[in-house]
């Protein structure tokens, strides 16, 4: 009779785990008060925000409309992050992910779908979202998915996909925020007379003079909640800056 020894079987199942892959996912519902064409506009243009400083950049690259009158985006998003501190040395390359969005918005049956998931470091970690914006007769209901899978394996597959999901549910929350400060900015647009072509630049304005109306202390970055690596959306206006050159 042959035995194997503890960290051979455990190593044995985690492979088998990885080739069956098992799937870590979370569902969050969140209901909005606000009519759907301005949650769906809000939600598209939600980056650059103060809640979300570990993006980099957002670009559109490609956009069309179906037959059947639907209009179908890919974006392509990079986001900077920090690993933990139990993670290997060299895991990866580096903290950086490219994120593809692709999204279809029905106007006429007031619905968004969205799918993003990460290009890169996929064997490492790959995270599946997808969003789901519903017109109800309340306003808007948002349904959020996430799958978190990893196929790294070395004892560590678990570990990874409990500390991606743990990530995800940490952020779920300042997702909401950069998208009802969105929803706040389009509400103080339409307040105010618009000439032609000024409706980007008042936006713009208004996200500028966010930073300096709310307080440091209410946008800080809590390191415990959020383990990425971002920067305080108070200092100079740093993230507006990136986006959309300076005030």
């Amino acid at each position: 009779m042959r035995f194997f020894s503890q960290s051979f079987l455990y190593e044995y199942v985690s492979f088998l785990l990885c080739r069956l892959e098992v799937r870590y996912s979370v569902t969050t519902i969140f209901p909005l008060s606000d009519p759907w064409s301005i949650v769906s506009l809000a939600f598209f243009l939600r980056y650059p925000n103060p809640y979300a400083a570990h993006v980099v950049s957002c670009d559109v690259v490609d956009r069309q409309h179906t037959e059947s009158g639907t209009l179908l985006t890919t974006r392509l998003i990079l986001k900077r992050g920090a690993l933990p501190r139990w993670a290997p040395k060299g895991i990866i390359s580096r903290a950086e992910s490219w994120i593809v969005e692709e999204s279809e918005v029905d106007p006429y049956g007031k619905v968004v779908k969205c799918r993003t998931k990460n290009l890169d470091h996929v064997k490492v970690m790959q995270i599946v979202e997808t969003q789901l914006f519903e017109q109800t007769p309340n306003g808007t209901l948002q349904t959020t998915e996430a799958y978190v899978t990893s196929k790294f394996g070395w004892g560590l597959t678990r570990r990874i996909e409990n500390h991606g999901l743990s990530r995800f549910k940490a952020h779920v929350q300042r997702s909401r925020q950069g998208v009802s400060l969105m929803l706040d900015l389009i509400r103080q647009a339409r307040l105010q007379p618009l000439t032609l072509g000024s409706y980007t630049s008042r936006l713009h304005s208004d996200r500028t003079s966010f930073t300096s109306n709310v307080p440091t202390s209410s946008l800080d970055v809590n390191e415990n909640t959020c383990p990425e690596d971002h920067t305080s959306p108070s200092q100079s206006g740093r993230w507006y800056d990136r986006f959309w050159g300076g005030r």
